[in-house]
């Protein structure tokens, strides 16, 4: 006598395990990978140094550039030649002494490019630009027109 098998069950993968096996892989593949990093642009931070405590704003040369050939130097209106003088005095007597440039919205770019190659040939290296934040906070304090 054959007997029939009436329940057949159908052939299926066992799934139970599947979410198992895959948080195990994700778990290896993320221990054992390597990370890539990219290096982005070198740059050092300034030491700490004591002495530029001391420094006070109206200590620094300010330039301001007005347009092509219109410069106003701590306050005078000047050339690039009579800048070029007047800083080299200044920075004589003091060579840490820091020269801030504060341009208008509406210069061109070439203009602020000569004052800083100007100061290059000068061997000025304590240059800053100021932010507009610092302008408004210095103009409370009468330090910048």
């Amino acid at each position: 006598m054959k007997l029939r098998d009436r329940h057949r069950s159908a052939a299926e993968i066992p799934t139970s395990s599947m979410a198992d096996i895959a948080f195990l892989l994700i778990i290896f593949f993320m221990l054992t990978a390597v990370f890539a990093t990219t290096e982005g642009l070198r740059f050092d931070l300034p030491k700490d140094d004591p002495t530029q405590l001391d420094v006070q704003p109206e200590e620094a040369i300010h330039i301001k550039i007005l347009g092509e050939g219109q410069y106003v130097v701590d306050k005078t209106p000047m050339t690039l030649e009579e800048m070029g003088g007047y800083v080299r005095m200044k920075m004589q007597q003091n060579p840490d002494k820091p020269v801030i440039i504060q341009t208008e919205g509406n210069v061109l770019y070439f203009v602020m490019i000569d004052v800083f190659d100007l100061l290059k040939y000068l061997q000025v290296e304590n240059i800053s630009i100021p932010t507009r934040t610092e302008i408004e906070r210095w103009k409370a304090f009468g330090i910048f027109e």
